[in-house]
């Protein structure tokens, strides 16, 4: 199965978050969750999990995921304390008709 990424995220989101920002690991992390919520956008997930999945340490997620909140890049919902949160990937380049 192939997994299509925008030339935004190659040609300049590369640039900015690990050239920039200094932020390689919020790259690395933003790539995984584009691949993990391939098929409804979304995904709960814990942090555990995305350590596993990107193949980040935890903490490294931890800072990685609110550097990305911070920048508009996912949105992160929590529906308990209990539950994973659920992340969903935002793509802020596309203008939404």
């Amino acid at each position: 199965q192939a997994l299509s990424v925008d030339l935004y995220v190659l040609d300049s989101l590369m640039a900015d978050l690990v050239g920039h920002d200094r932020r390689p690991s919020a790259y690395i992390l933003y790539l995984a969750l584009l691949r993990l919520c391939t098929d409804s956008g979304s995904i709960g997930i814990s942090l555990q999990g995305l350590a596993t999945a990107s193949g980040l340490s935890k903490t490294a997620v931890q800072r990685s995921v609110a550097h990305l909140k911070r920048r508009g890049l996912i949105s992160i919902h929590a529906n308990g304390p209990t539950q994973a949160p659920r992340y969903e990937i935002l793509q802020p380049w596309w203008q939404r008709l």
